[in-house]
């Protein structure tokens, strides 16, 4: 199954990526340029230290929260799982992994407001991705777990999704392979708040 997907695509597997980066690139794609590419010193955000300590309480209330509210009967936490799959050279750090008999499910905790972005569902389904090729395997199904306003929004990893991520890692590692520097993000709202707006001199 996803043998037969990556097949479809000329990896360059000598590049590792994180699962963050999916989430980035479809975010931003320059904000993956500049961690490989042209490597600067970021300046760390407020709301990047807000979510750090917000995930840390929601660790807390997580194991004591049903399974009702994922929609499962039961199953075991694992949390901040380090994650990592040969086959794509990808790895990250996944919040918490549910397991059950009859599958696993990856779970990301997010401090947004409003849903889930497409940016969010695609780093999912590199979580997910990687989990198919720990457990052996098809993982159709992965949550998003809204900080704010303590929502659990249930994720279906379809075939057009897998696609899109495994395009998008051949993306990227054309991109740096060829250090081409891309396009900034069309919604400039992105930039006010990145840690890289300093070295955008085409944007500020």
């Amino acid at each position: 199954m996803n043998q037969m997907e990556t097949k479809s695509h000329n990896l360059d597997l000598s590049i590792s990526l994180r699962v963050n980066d999916l989430k980035q690139f479809a975010y931003c794609k320059r904000i993956v340029f500049y961690h490989y590419v042209l490597p600067v010193q970021k300046k760390e955000t407020y709301k990047m230290e807000f979510g750090k300590e917000a995930e840390l309480k929601i660790d807390k209330l997580e194991k004591h929260r049903i399974f009702r509210k994922y929609g499962l009967d039961n199953g075991k936490r694992i949390f901040h799982l380090q994650v990592h799959s040969p086959r794509l050279n990808l790895s990250g750090k996944l919040d918490l992994l549910i397991e059950t008999e009859k599958s696993v499910y990856p779970v990301d905790f997010k401090y947004t407001e409003g849903r889930p972005y497409k940016n969010h569902i695609f780093q999912i389904s590199g979580y997910a991705l990687i989990m198919e090729d720990t457990f052996g395997k098809r993982i159709d199904t992965g949550f998003i777990y809204l900080i704010p306003s303590d929502e659990v929004h249930r994720i279906q990893i379809t075939k057009s999704i897998r696609q899109d991520t495994l395009d998008m890692l051949e993306s990227m590692r054309t991109m740096i392979i060829e250090e081409l520097m891309p396009e900034p993000t069309t919604f400039r709202r992105r930039c006010e708040d990145c840690e890289f707006k300093n070295y955008c001199g085409d944007v500020f």
